[in-house]
C-alpha cells in the first residue's frame, strides 16, 4: 500500500513478518553549490569590500612609510648635532679645494658624519684625501645606507652609476632621499664666490651663533626624492651630473653636481618647473615633504609649486639669518 502526504512517500513493508513505514522524501532533494545570482552577489560584496578597505590600507601604510622617513631624519639631524657638539660648527655641504667650480675631493656632509651614526669603521677606511672617485675609495663609497632613503622613494635595489655630461661613468655610489639645505634660491652651490646663505653649503663651518632666525627657524636637511633627482649621500663627484629620475617629467635634464647632496628651499614638488625642480625638495609623499630644523624638530612641509606666498616663507626658513618673519604654512 503506498500513500503520498505533503511531498512524502509512505509505504508500508513487512520485515520478519511485521509491518514497517518508512517514510522517503522525493520532492525536497538536498542541493549542492550556489546558483549563479548567488555567486554573482558574493562577487559583488567582496568587490564593494576591496573597494572600502584598500584605500585605508594603503594610507596605512603610507603613514607608516611617513613615519619612518622622520625618524630617518631626526637621526641624520641627530647626528649633525653631535658633530656639531665634537668640532664646534656643523659640517661642510661639501669639501672643495680649487677656487674654480671644481668640486674635487668632494666629501659631503654625508661623509662627515659616518661616525655618529655608527658608521665609524666606514670612515675609517675612506681615504678623504683622496677625490671621491679615486679608485682606492671604490669600496667605500659603494656602500647603501637604509639610514639615507625614504621608504616611500623609488630608488635602485643596489647602488648606481653618477656619470658626466658626455655620459661616462664617474663612480658607483649609493642613493639617497635627502639633502642638505643651502639657503633659498638665491645661494650658489658650486662657487666660493656667493656661499650659501643656508646651514650647508660649499666648504661651509656655520656654528649654532650664526643661526641668527633661531633653530627652530632654519631648515638643516630636507627630503628630496631620489625619484626625481638621482642624489647621493657620498658627495658631489668632480664632472658628476645631478640626473633626473625616471618619476621627473623634465627627465633628461641634469644639474651640477654639488646638487647630489644640496638643495634649495624654494619649491616643494614642483613638477611644473622648467629644471624639473631638480635643485629644489620633493619627495613621494602625498601634497609635502619632511624637513628637519636645526633644533632637532621634523615637520611636514606641504608643497609649493608657485613663486609668492609660501614659497617666499619657504625661503626664509632656509635662510640662517636673513632676519625674514615665517609663518605657519603647513606643519
Amino acid at each position: 500500500m503506498l500513500e503520498i502526504f505533503d511531498g512524502f512517500r509512505l509505504s508500508f513493508m513487512t520485515q520478519l513478518g511485521c509491518p514497517v513505514i518508512r517514510f522517503d522524501s522525493f520532492s525536497k532533494q538536498a542541493r549542492k553549490g550556489f546558483t549563479l545570482i548567488e555567486l554573482m552577489v558574493v562577487i559583488a560584496v567582496i568587490a564593494i569590500l576591496v573597494t572600502l578597505i584598500l584605500p585605508a590600507v594603503q594610507q596605512a601604510r603610507e603613514a607608516a612609510r611617513r613615519t619612518q622617513c622622520k625618524n630617518n631624519l631626526r637621526q641624520i639631524c641627530l647626528a649633525l648635532q653631535n658633530y656639531c657638539d665634537l668640532y664646534g660648527r656643523f659640517p661642510p655641504g661639501y669639501v672643495a679645494s680649487s677656487d674654480t667650480t671644481a668640486t674635487t675631493p668632494g666629501w659631503g656632509w654625508g661623509a662627515m658624519i659616518l661616525p655618529q651614526i655608527d658608521q665609524f669603521p666606514l670612515f675609517g677606511i675612506i681615504d678623504f684625501s683622496l677625490p671621491i672617485e679615486h679608485p682606492l675609495n671604490s669600496a667605500p663609497v659603494a656602500t647603501r645606507f637604509p639610514a639615507f632613503l625614504c621608504a616611500s622613494d623609488i630608488v635602485p635595489n643596489g647602488t648606481f652609476a653618477i656619470t658626466n655630461a658626455a655620459g661616462g661613468k664617474v663612480v658607483q655610489t649609493g642613493p639617497s632621499s635627502y639633502v642638505g639645505c643651502v639657503g633659498n634660491d638665491s645661494s650658489d652651490v658650486d662657487d666660493n664666490v656667493n656661499p650659501g646663505n643656508g646651514m650647508l653649503f660649499r666648504n661651509s663651518s656655520i656654528r649654532i651663533a650664526e643661526v641668527l632666525d633661531g633653530t627652530s627657524n632654519t631648515i638643516l636637511v630636507a627630503e628630496r626624492s631620489w625619484a626625481q633627482a638621482n642624489g647621493t649621500w657620498i658627495g658631489a663627484p668632480n664632472t658628476g651630473r645631478l640626473r633626473a629620475g625616471t618619476s621627473n617629467r623634465a627627465a633628461p635634464l641634469d644639474e651640477a653636481s654639488s646638487f647630489h647632496v644640496l638643495g634649495h628651499a624654494h619649491w616643494i614638488n614642483a613638477i611644473n618647473d622648467p629644471d624639473g625642480g631638480l635643485d629644489d625638495f620633493s619627495s613621494m609623499h602625498a601634497g609635502g615633504i619632511n624637513a628637519a630644523f636645526v633644533d632637532g624638530s621634523v615637520r611636514f612641509l606641504h608643497s609649493v609649486t608657485s613663486d609668492g606666498g609660501s614659497a617666499n616663507n619657504l625661503q626664509a626658513l632656509g635662510t640662517r639669518a636673513g632676519g625674514e618673519i615665517t609663518a605657519d604654512f603647513g606643519y
